[in-house]
C-alpha cells in the first residue's frame, strides 16, 4: 500500500466525527482540487497530495485555537511511515501556512506546493460548497444567520478573526468574498472567479428575501 493510500485511511479515521465542513469529504474535495491545479504546474506531486490530505488533520478551530496540534499530528504520522525529513518539513510548513486567519497573516514559508494546496483549500470555501460549509459551521457554533445592525469587520487581527462570534453572513465579507483576489495560480484564479460570482448572486437573493422583495 502506498503512502498516499495509508494517509487517506489515516485521515478518514481521524476525521470520522468531524464537523461537516471540515470532515473527510472536505479533505477529499481539496485533494481533487489540488490535483486539478497541479496538472498545470511544475511541482512535487507527492508533497501536494500529502499536504492536501493532512492540511486539516487537527484544525485549530476545534482545538481551542491551538495551531500547533495539526502540524504535530501530521509530523508524528509521517515519521511513523518513515517519510523523509525533507518531505515532512515541507508538508508541515504547508499546514502551518495554509490558513486565511483574517487575511492579515504573513506567510513565513513559500513554495509552489503550498500555493497549490492553499488555492485548493480556498476553492472549497467558495461557491455552492462554500456557502453550505459557512452556514453549517455557523449552525455548529449557534450563530445567527444575519443581524442587519452588526457590520462586518474588515480589519480584524489574527486573534480577533479566530475568536469572532459574528453572524454567519458577515463571514462572506470578512473572508469568502476576499479569496478570489488572494489565489496563487492561474487555474485557482479562474475557478475562484466562477464561484465568487455564484456567491454574489446568492447574497443578492438573500437580501431580497430578507426584505420581502422576492
Amino acid at each position: 500500500m502506498s503512502i498516499i493510500d495509508i494517509t487517506i485511511l489515516f485521515v478518514k479515521e481521524n476525521l470520522q466525527n468531524a464537523e461537516a465542513g471540515h470532515d473527510w469529504f472536505h479533505v477529499e474535495r481539496v485533494y481533487k482540487n489540488a490535483l486539478l491545479i497541479a496538472n498545470e504546474q511544475e511541482c512535487n506531486l507527492d508533497i501536494v497530495k500529502l499536504g492536501a490530505l493532512l492540511h486539516d488533520i487537527a484544525d485549530y478551530k476545534f482545538h481551542n485555537g491551538d495551531e500547533t496540534i495539526g502540524p504535530k499530528v501530521a509530523r508524528e504520522f509521517l515519521e511513523s511511515q518513515k517519510v523523509t525529513e525533507e518531505v515532512i518539513t515541507h508538508v508541515v510548513n504547508i499546514i502551518e501556512n495554509i490558513s486565511f486567519k483574517g487575511g492579515n497573516f504573513e506567510n513565513k514559508f513559500t513554495s509552489i506546493e503550498l500555493d497549490i494546496v492553499q488555492d485548493a483549500d480556498r476553492l472549497d470555501a467558495l461557491g455552492a460548497i462554500g456557502i453550505a460549509r459557512t452556514f453549517n459551521y455557523g449552525g455548529f457554533k449557534n450563530r445567527p444567520l444575519y443581524l442587519p445592525n452588526v457590520a462586518p469587520n474588515l480589519n480584524m487581527t489574527k486573534e480577533e478573526y479566530k475568536n469572532s462570534a459574528a453572524p454567519t453572513l458577515n463571514h462572506f465579507y470578512e473572508k469568502l468574498l476576499l479569496l478570489k483576489d488572494k489565489m496563487n495560480t492561474d487555474t485557482g484564479k479562474k475557478l475562484a472567479l466562477e464561484r465568487h460570482k455564484f456567491m454574489e448572486n446568492f447574497l443578492s437573493q438573500f437580501y431580497a428575501e430578507w426584505e420581502g422583495e422576492k
